[in-house]
């Protein structure tokens, strides 16, 4: 009998919803303090070196996607295109990224509602926040996106607040008192090595691009979906933090804030007083919710990808839910690892994140050229310059900005590769035996596509199309 398989359903809409729902707009004023004070106020040339680093980075992901449209994400990625070992390490390291996500979705409004809220203990908000995000991801992809939808426009309209409060304020002197100012691009006082610092940091705000790999078996013709939700996605983001970055830098210069972690809090109240500070909070914990969503959805199907291929335990992470099609005890899994957010703080969780996304990065980036450059031998002057010279640059960059990590993140990041190490010794037996893997045909991928889209009709009755596109698969 054929395993069940996850429900291929979403659109390209529904897919970039997802990401910037991941991403979560309203990031942006949840890390502000930590990233101005750590690059010293040049928070928006700090954001501009991460787009930049992350751009590089996403097109490799959409090469990736397009070769490999299934959910495994840097893990399958790596596995296909180098070796199954590095692809292991590399799926080992990203699980310290994806797992933790939700976590800081937690962490994130707690910090709020603790200030609002002080009274109330905090793991009282961490065990509510995880099982509020937790319970509408068990119960389908479709869910997930239509919640992400609507709290992602609810947080555009958020911002774009923000964006007219902060002009208004400029125009009544407060701040700068003026729209142009070179100091959140560059300070002379400020090293460079301090921008990269916060550079590092706000790599985290733009995760959520390559979380869209890992919906490629819930997408439509996701060879050309996931790749063009990449890039509307990171384009979209990208506009969005650089420019709230600027204008929060203008309205408050420097980097003194009397609570670093709700220091947006301030910013809030500068520029629209305790009413648009009431509305923040709403706006933060709305995306903060949606983002958590996106998040487990996420994570969750890149341990199902290595559930699948059993280097995960199968029974727990291989299992799909067979009325909801979602991995749900993966799911459950991460909601559980999610209340550690009791014992750790916003800051440590990011930069632990951070190691093992930019180790992914860094895969990807030379996924592209192995597969393409190498194995495929695309090396015409144009081939060259999409299959080995930007993924070299993307590569470049991330190492770069890798390099910066504090000693913290790296060795716990380190310590985590470590086990992850013995792990594969383990399941290969001393790499006597090699590693199980799934075997993905994009031919017959393409064909189940065609014969669900054109040849089976959307409102026949007495046709069940999710059993014909099963046996569809079985064959």
């Amino acid at each position: 009998m054929k395993q069940k398989a996850l429900a291929r359903t979403l659109t390209l809409s529904q897919v970039v919803f997802l990401g910037i729902a991941w991403n979560n707009p309203m990031v942006f004023f949840n890390t502000y303090g930590i990233a101005t004070v750590t690059s010293q106020g040049v928070i928006t040339a700090a954001y501009s070196i991460a787009f930049l680093a992350i751009l590089f980075t996403a097109l490799s992901y959409g090469k990736m996607a397009y070769a490999y449209p299934v959910s495994g994400s840097a893990y399958t990625f790596t596995q296909k295109s180098i070796n199954p070992k590095v692809g292991f390490l590399v799926g080992w390291t990203i699980m310290l990224d994806y797992m933790l996500t939700p976590m800081v979705t937690c962490l994130m409004s707690t910090v709020f509602l603790n200030a609002i809220f002080p009274e109330i203990p905090h793991y009282v908000w961490i065990i509510v926040l995880t099982a509020s995000i937790v319970a509408p991801s068990l119960l389908g992809v479709e869910i997930s996106a239509l919640a992400s939808k609507t709290f992602v426009i609810a947080q555009v309209i958020f911002v774009i607040l923000f964006w007219i409060l902060t002009f208004k304020s400029l125009s009544e002197g407060v701040g700068t008192g003026s729209l142009f100012s070179i100091k959140p691009l560059f300070n002379a006082d400020v090293s460079l090595s301090v921008i990269l610092a916060g550079a590092t940091i706000l790599c985290f705000s733009f995760l959520g691009f390559d979380s869209l790999t890992t919906l490629s078996e819930e997408t439509i013709n996701p060879e050309k979906t996931i790749p063009r939700a990449i890039i509307i996605m990171l384009l979209f983001i990208g506009v969005l933090y650089i420019g709230s970055s600027y204008l929060a830098q203008l309205v408050h210069p420097g980097f003194s804030f009397k609570h670093t972690d709700s220091a947006a809090l301030e910013i809030a109240v500068l520029v629209g007083g305790n009413l648009f500070k009431s509305i923040f909070i709403t706006a933060v914990i709305i995306g903060n919710f949606s983002s958590g969503i996106a998040s487990i959805t996420s994570a969750s199907r890149v341990l199902y990808a290595m559930g699948r291929d059993s280097v995960l335990p199968k029974k727990i992470f291989g299992y799909i839910h067979p009325k909801f099609k979602t991995p749900s005890l993966g799911i459950i899994v991460i909601g559980v690892i999610s209340l550690l957010a009791i014992q750790l703080t916003l800051e440590q969780v990011i930069k632990f994140i951070n190691f093992g996304a930019l180790i992914a990065f860094t895969s990807v980036n030379l996924s592209v050229i192995a597969h393409y450059f190498i194995r495929n031998q695309k090396r015409s002057l144009m081939d060259c310059v999409r299959y080995l010279f930007l993924p070299l640059i993307g590569a470049a960059f991330t190492l770069w900005l890798w390099s910066h990590l504090e000693m913290e993140a790296l060795v716990l990041g380190g310590i985590w590769m470590a086990c992850g190490f013995v792990y594969l010794v383990y399941l290969t037996k001393g790499f006597r035996k090699p590693l199980p893997e799934f075997h993905f045909d994009k031919e017959s991928n393409q064909k189940e596509e065609r014969i669900n889209r054109e040849q089976i009709p959307q409102n026949a009755p007495g046709i069940d199309r999710e059993t014909i596109s099963q046996q569809v698969g079985d064959l």
